[in-house]
């Protein structure tokens, strides 16, 4: 059994169609890569998993269990979290706070703030200062650490890279292979393929809203990826 199995969901704003018949599982474990242009859908569709967009058709299965229904703080209960673009800590609130009002949304498990502040030691030293004084890595440590608290099986992170320094995005994948040792899935969304294609095992890339490849990274090339990115494959089609 797949731990999340996406099928044929679809989700809009308003009239707009954002995400359109995606289909995919995830076995315990796995990372997966999530990569396409801007507007192709996959924020929308990270939301829609975790429950904090509604579907607009479809099923997504959780252990399966069908959870197209539930609330993103019922998913999130069992073991489904999200890291959103953006990060969205409360600003006002320490890093402390943060973390722990995570935790009192999750499960019991292997996270807490001693084990968060082992795999993310940058932290230890901003606990107790207010999350919108860090700088923008220590607001995403904290946006992980944050999600990590619910003590996930599955997490979707989306844009993990965005706004941060090569150095500091250095920094944070070294600790996302922490979270891959530990058993964590994960979806990550990133716009960097080269980071994509060294983190994940399979790569999905969307367009228009669809998913146009779901295959092991192994098996592609940057130029397969780069070709479904933007469409060229079906330009190309139509033209001939």
């Amino acid at each position: 059994m797949s731990l999340l199995a996406v099928e044929a969901v679809e989700a809009r704003h308003g009239l707009l169609q954002a995400v359109r018949q995606v289909s995919f599982t995830i076995a315990e474990g796995e990372t997966v890569a999530l990569v396409g242009a801007n507007g192709a859908g996959k924020t929308t569709l990270l939301r829609t998993l975790a429950g904090a967009h509604r579907a607009a058709a479809g099923r997504v299965r959780f252990r399966g269990e069908d959870i197209t229904a539930r609330p993103s703080h019922e998913r999130a209960a069992m073991g489904v979290a999200l890291v959103p673009e953006g990060r969205k800590l409360f600003a006002t609130m320490t890093v402390e706070e943060n973390l722990n009002l995570a935790r009192s949304a999750g499960r019991a498990g292997r996270w807490n703030l001693d084990t968060v502040l082992e795999a993310f030691p940058n932290l230890k030293a901003r606990l107790h200062a207010k999350a919108g004084s860090l700088s923008g890595g220590e607001q995403q440590a904290t946006a992980i650490c944050r999600a990590l608290m619910t003590n996930p099986e599955v997490i979707f992170l989306d844009e993990v890279s965005l706004g941060l320094s090569p150095l500091v995005v250095d920094r944070v994948y070294a600790q996302l292979a922490v979270l891959k040792a530990s058993g964590v899935a994960m979806i990550l969304v990133e716009q960097d393929l080269g980071r994509a294609m060294a983190s994940a095992t399979r790569t999905l890339c969307m367009l228009e809203g669809r998913i146009v490849i779901d295959a092991p990274t192994a098996s592609l090339t940057r130029e397969d990826i780069t070709r479904a990115y933007f469409g060229l494959d079906r330009a190309e089609s139509r033209g001939h």
